[in-house]
């Protein structure tokens, strides 16, 4: 397996996902298809040939048609291959409104990691909280969580119980917000009504880091104490 890969989650009766690590900051960029074939791809954050190679060929190995790009956030780690795999695969990106100044300012931080600034110029559809985006016969419910970014959302796959968090929720942590756009308020806010309401075997991938559980953040993460302490470990089965 190459070192850009992770697989976290497959069975052939539901969704399926491949995870990349791509870029120096190992973003998560995510294929998700089901039986029909049709993907999207989350995140498209690839940044050497390499990197586009080996989803490309992913993608054509497994013989998947992708058919949307969907943005949690447009933060330059996140989108450094978009307008290529936009215009590989003729498809429209999927993103909040709210995102479209960090998106056309992307490479604002690429200088201060010595890293080319991205290509952001594509067609783009706006998503809000509460939209539900469809491919195949899987549908995902935008669940808005700015404070990372303006315009930062999770994609919330009910029926799998499947949570692609961006860079709002991680492994025992949460998205910074000592960034132009960040707002420490706004993305408790959406944590606390959003994400830790959700049952607690909902599979979270985040947009860094290994993946974890709604369970294990609520009870867990230092960042959301006290406010974890009333849920118990049997809230899973709610």
């Amino acid at each position: 397996m190459s070192k850009f890969e992770a697989l976290i989650h497959q069975d052939n009766n539901m969704l399926q996902i491949k995870n990349f690590y791509f870029n120096p900051l190992h973003e998560c960029c995510s294929v998700a298809w089901d039986g029909t074939g049709e993907c999207v791809i989350i995140d498209p954050g690839f940044y050497i040939p390499d990197e586009r190679d080996i989803l490309k060929d992913f993608i054509a190995d497994k013989g998947l048609k992708p058919v949307k790009i969907l943005l949690t956030h447009a933060h330059f780690d996140h989108v450094f291959g978009l307008k290529e795999c936009a215009g590989m695969y003729g498809i429209p990106v999927y993103m909040d409104p709210a995102d479209k100044g960090t998106l056309e300012n992307a490479g604002y931080f690429c200088s201060m990691f010595g890293l080319k600034k991205p290509e952001t110029d594509v067609r783009t559809e706006d998503i809000h909280d509460g939209d539900r985006i469809k491919f195949g016969d899987t549908e995902f419910e935008v669940l808005s969580t700015p404070g990372h970014t303006p315009g930062g959302v999770c994609f919330y796959d009910r029926a799998d119980k499947v949570l692609f968090s961006g860079d709002t929720l991680f492994a025992g942590a949460i998205g910074r917000t000592d960034h132009p756009g960040g707002d420490y308020d706004k993305l408790m806010e959406g944590i606390f009504n959003k994400l830790t309401v959700l049952d607690g075997d909902v599979e979270v991938i985040p947009g860094h880091g290994p993946h974890t559980t709604i369970t294990d953040e609520r009870t867990k993460n230092p960042f959301l104490q006290p406010f974890n302490e009333p849920y118990e470990e049997d809230d899973r089965q709610s």
